[in-house]
């Protein structure tokens, strides 16, 4: 059995937060975080919105365009690093709210790779049997564990969901191949050091150095994302025997422009190959390339038979792709 995704969705806070607001905030510059970034603003969540709030969207907006009930959901799976508790898991709370009575629930911790990870799974339970039909989603708030204070961090990230339902289908249309990794040799140049148990957020140092907060050491991050996203692309590419060349859009997780184009330029792929929309969103996670893909599906960017390559890198490191055949 091959496996299609027959619905996308997206959900984003209406809270804009431009480069410019952010040179009021810390010490930076409109044109500091667009050379460095690409970024030029961020969505950001407001009092009484959650990771709940948006995955929820967008899973809802995702089974509408299926045609598919709450109730035919036999799974759901978060790729999520702010959950709205460490437990339960957040996919718990996604599924009351949405009235899938049916599913089995959990989050997945991969970081930016998170989607794609719980993409992999979806299509393993499929080809199984376990499920019919799954409900994949990224989702984040960054905003709530991001460092305002510190200029190198503060800029990049942004809050929102992307979702899509996958099933089984015995037609060309699927997704082709997924392929997951990790190197945890590097799991201390990006991540939260506090409110863990070697931090736990009851201990007053936590708070006093500032570990509830992302860490990340920028340069070094920069240069395995890109080894990596290599990487994962070519191993799918040669996992289906195709070229490069034979992609007709590249989805890539929205970490940085710098990334996404020399990613792109290794692939030997053109800009107009390339789908981007980090300059509105910033890095949003897990949400990244979900969100990225509903949008090109909506905006009439992909055809019938196209082939997209997704690749995505986080922290952990965790790095992944899928080939899908839309």
């Amino acid at each position: 059995m091959n496996v299609r995704i027959t619905g996308t969705g997206s959900a984003l806070p209406g809270k804009i937060l431009t480069n410019a607001e952010l040179e009021r905030l810390v010490d930076t510059s409109d044109e500091w975080i667009t050379t460095r970034t690409g970024i030029k603003e961020r969505r950001i969540a407001i009092e009484g919105e959650y990771t709940s709030t948006f995955a929820a969207e967008a899973g809802r907006r995702a089974m509408a365009m299926a045609g598919v009930n709450p109730e035919e959901i036999d799974l759901i799976i978060l790729g999520t690093v702010t959950p709205d508790f460490p437990f339960p898991s957040t996919a718990c709370i996604v599924q009351d709210i949405l009235g899938a009575t049916n599913a089995t629930a959990f989050d997945l911790s991969a970081a930016c790779s998170g989607f794609l990870y719980g993409m992999s799974i979806a299509e393993k339970y499929i080809c199984s049997g376990a499920a019919r039909k799954v409900l994949v989603i990224g989702a984040e708030v960054l905003s709530r564990i991001v460092d305002w204070q510190d200029r190198n961090t503060c800029v990049l990230f942004g809050d929102g969901a992307g979702a899509v339902v996958l099933e089984g289908s015995e037609g060309g249309h699927s997704i082709l191949s997924t392929h997951t990794f990790t190197n945890g040799a590097f799991w201390n140049l990006l991540y939260q050091p506090g409110c863990g148990s070697r931090n736990p957020a009851t201990d007053s140092r936590t708070i006093d150095e500032r570990l509830t907060f992302i860490k990340m050491e920028g340069n070094d991050v920069f240069k395995h994302a890109v080894r990596a996203m290599e990487e994962a692309a070519l191993t799918a590419l040669d996992t289906n025997g195709l070229l490069p060349s034979d992609i007709s859009l590249l989805i890539p997780h929205q970490a940085n422009r710098r990334i996404i184009d020399a990613t792109a330029k290794r692939l030997g792929l053109g800009t107009d190959r390339v789908f981007t929309n980090l300059h509105r969103y910033g890095n949003t996670s897990s949400a990244s390339i979900p969100i990225s893909l509903d949008e090109a599906h909506r905006q009439g960017v992909l055809t019938s038979g196209d082939k997209l390559l997704l690749v995505a890198f986080g922290g952990g490191f965790t790095y992944a792709s899928a080939l899908v055949n839309w």
